[in-house]
């Protein structure tokens, strides 16, 4: 780290927040760890952690995030949520790593391959992934069973799970969608995230739960700990006069007499430019972004309590998070898996 800027990972309060989870979310017998996205924006230093507080199964969007996984653990099972394109199945099976089957065609193409560990999607609604017609998912069942492949899932994803309704709907198709299946005989079944699972009973026919970013403390009633923040420090303090301005374009136009902190992170790094305006921590003290975020730095109106070289947090907690994702009009999510490579992480 040679400009002071990064973002501070605790580890601690991850694998706590995972044996809090479980504890207040007993009786599954699979553990997943959604670990995509770098473990959102954590890093994979995350999934020891992970599996310290109670993971047995990790998930990921794609391929490659699994084999970078793999650089680190050998032994750990990894599930792809996403679809790997047929050229690369044989490389999922011979670092074990099962694969999704969501639709027919990706089905008949499978089962030209042996030994693979397979998961059935099923699409209760989102509209994204999965089978969708009951019929089809006694297809791949049996196809999958006679074959010389592992069916070791079947899935589906709850989009709302603050909706109670919407999330009894999904329960019941599902149920209705696998009525042609013997369920007994897959090994995990998996339908709640983060939201359903702390929200919502545990089914009797269901056995995996998917922990996403409920494990860094965020989307929970469950007074979790927070995990992530983004620092960084003021390298130089302009003292302007009333009416000069700040930055390009001049959007920023001094009311009277003031001293503006320049802050090495700009939106190369990940802070976007529609930041300004929101407030960031020094000293504990909050401060607004002020004028246009450049590639680089961003400025900040400061007064006379900041000095050159005091930490700068522009993401301190959770309660930050929130707020800042409100300001943009997103979710948390987003806030902390923009930050790019550039930007290095500091364990904690």
């Amino acid at each position: 780290m040679y400009r002071n800027t990064y973002i501070e990972v605790n580890l601690n309060n991850i694998e706590n927040n995972i044996k809090k989870i479980i504890k207040c979310c007993p009786g599954y017998k699979y553990y997943f760890g959604v670990a995509k996205a770098n473990c959102y924006g954590h890093g994979l230093s995350a999934i020891e952690p992970m599996i310290r507080g109670g993971v047995n199964y990790l998930a990921v969007a794609t391929l490659d995030e699994a084999l970078e996984i793999r650089k680190i653990n050998n032994n750990i099972p990894i599930l792809c949520l996403g679809i790997i394109p047929l050229d690369y199945v044989s490389i999922a099976r011979d670092n074990n790593i099962a694969i999704t089957i969501s639709n027919k065609d990706y089905l008949e193409s499978i089962l030209n391959f042996d030994n693979l560990v397979c998961h059935i999607k099923i699409n209760t609604g989102m509209n994204r992934l999965g089978f969708n017609n009951d019929e089809e998912i006694k297809y791949a069942y049996n196809k999958l069973i006679n074959s010389n492949n592992k069916l070791e899932g079947i899935y589906t994803h709850i989009y709302n799970a603050s909706d109670n309704d919407v999330s009894s709907r999904q329960i019941e198709l599902f149920k209705k969608l696998t009525s042609l299946v013997d369920l007994s005989k897959i090994k995990i079944i998996h339908i709640g995230a983060s939201d359903y699972t702390i929200n919502y009973p545990k089914l009797d026919f269901v056995n995996g739960c998917r922990l996403g970013i409920i494990m860094y403390g965020l989307t929970s009633n469950l007074n979790l700990k927070s995990t992530f923040s983004l620092i960084s420090e003021v390298i130089q303090i302009n003292e302007i006069k009333k009416g000069e301005t700040v930055g390009y374009n001049g959007t920023y136009k001094a009311l009277c007499d003031s001293k503006i902190a320049v802050i090495p992170i700009g939106y190369a790094d990940g802070m976007i430019r529609e930041n300004k305006g929101r407030y960031i921590y020094i000293n504990n003290n909050k401060y607004e972004i002020v004028g246009n975020i450049c590639m680089d730095m961003l400025f900040v109106k400061i007064d006379d309590n900041v000095h050159v070289h005091d930490k700068v947090y522009l993401i301190k907690d959770n309660y930050h998070i929130n707020y800042i994702a409100s300001y943009l009009n997103t979710i948390p999510y987003e806030v902390i898996c923009s930050f790019k490579a550039r930007v290095p992480i500091k364990y904690i």
